[in-house]
């Protein structure tokens, strides 16, 4: 049985700095989704910046894809278009095998560059319709099916990470 929101009230309503929250988060989000790396891309949106601020990897054969600097967006919903899906204010998209998906959700060459994964989800996190983040739970080395339970406890925890991640951006 795959976890509830409930088992994050504790953390999501702890007395941490945002940093901290979304760091434990993410690695706690990585053990119950049990994938092999979960990160969260978090966004400037004023400034059309964003980077990896959070990443978590069950093992260090896993590439790190932490981002300490900021990196401007400009182009990347020209090359990425599960960033432009993001963007557009489209649903969080589940692929269950990078190799298989349409070339309309996601460009295989970019992510196969750019993260390795052979499965993700790309979890949209907007508040007042504004991107402020992705959630980016992904396995390597084969595919796998996101369960509709997967489902049920990304897409609630979604809008409970905007505000954090938004007072993240403004500590900054």
């Amino acid at each position: 049985m795959i976890g509830t929101i409930a088992s994050l009230e504790p953390l999501l309503n702890a007395g941490l700095s945002p940093g901290e929250k979304l760091s434990q988060l993410i690695e706690q989000l990585g053990e119950i989704l049990r994938t092999d790396r979960c990160f969260l891309y978090i966004r400037e949106p004023a400034a059309g910046k964003g980077r990896i601020a959070f990443c978590w990897r069950r093992d260090t054969t896993i590439a790190d894809v932490f981002q300490p600097e900021w990196q401007d967006e400009t182009g990347l919903p020209d090359s990425d278009p599960l960033f432009a899906a993001a963007l557009a204010g489209k649903p969080s998209v589940y692929v269950d095998d990078v190799k298989m998906a349409e070339p309309d959700v996601l460009n295989r060459e970019f992510e196969a560059q750019t993260f390795g994964h052979s499965a993700l989800v790309h979890a949209h996190i907007v508040e007042d319709d504004t991107l402020w983040g992705i959630l980016q739970p992904c396995m390597f080395g084969k595919p796998r099916h996101w369960t509709e339970q997967d489902r049920a406890f990304i897409e609630p925890l979604l809008p409970q990470l905007a505000p954090i991640i938004r007072d993240y951006v403004q500590m900054m």
